[in-house]
């Protein structure tokens, strides 16, 4: 069963980290940016739209319904459901984009089995999250059981993701990296490198294979 009950009843605390963590987002946001390709796309896990929106992303699958309101306010064409059985035609979109949603799935791989149904042949995958290994990742999982919305959550390495992708068929790899600093320290747009290892927040790009 999807996470949501955590969400549904702290959406405005949700809404509220962005605010006090305006300059962590927009890195965040940029890294994606950098990665995105052209073509029709979709996020899954939408939240309230806060990456769907500015990276032009039209569509969104999300099952907290308060969440979801708020991603329609802003113009998202939202779809119910969950990760794990998209409520989608195969081989319709020539990207999909989950930004910290793995984390909160129940079954990841059911999830990279669907998101490798519904891509079109060599489209692509985005998946950002925060890395387990990394100094942001190792201070969520010592607090886990003083946040709210991590007390549940799973955290992954870039490796095992990536050992992930290839059992399902994705291959093609791209890998950037941002937020280098502390949380609380970071006062302005971080910068994006390639690769992994230095930075909290991983984006990586995988090409779907062109049979299903």
């Amino acid at each position: 069963m999807a996470r949501i009950e955590v969400f549904e009843k702290n959406t405005t605390r949700y809404e509220e980290w962005f605010e006090r963590n305006r300059f962590v987002y927009e890195s965040e946001l940029l890294a994606i940016k950098k990665m995105i390709p052209e073509g029709k796309g979709i996020e899954i896990g939408v939240g309230t739209g806060r990456f769907a929106l500015p990276l032009g992303i039209r569509y969104g699958v999300e099952p907290s319904k308060k969440m979801g309101t708020i991603a329609e306010r802003r113009g998202i064409t939202l779809i119910g459901g969950i990760a794990e059985k998209l409520p989608l035609k195969d081989c319709i979109f020539d990207f999909l984009l989950m930004v910290t949603t793995i984390c909160f799935v129940d079954d990841i791989k059911t999830s990279f089995q669907e998101v490798y149904r519904v891509l079109k042949p060599h489209g692509y995958f985005l998946i950002g999250f925060i890395d387990k290994k990394s100094p942001v990742g190792m201070m969520y999982q010592k607090n886990k059981d003083k946040s709210i919305f991590y007390k549940e959550a799973i955290f992954y390495s870039v490796d095992e993701i990536i050992d992930l992708l290839k059992e399902k068929g994705f291959s093609n790899f791209k890998i950037a990296q941002t937020i280098f600093h502390d949380l609380k320290s970071i006062k302005h747009t971080e910068s994006v490198k390639e690769g992994y290892d230095e930075g909290s927040f991983i984006v990586i790009k995988a090409m779907r294979g062109g049979e299903l």
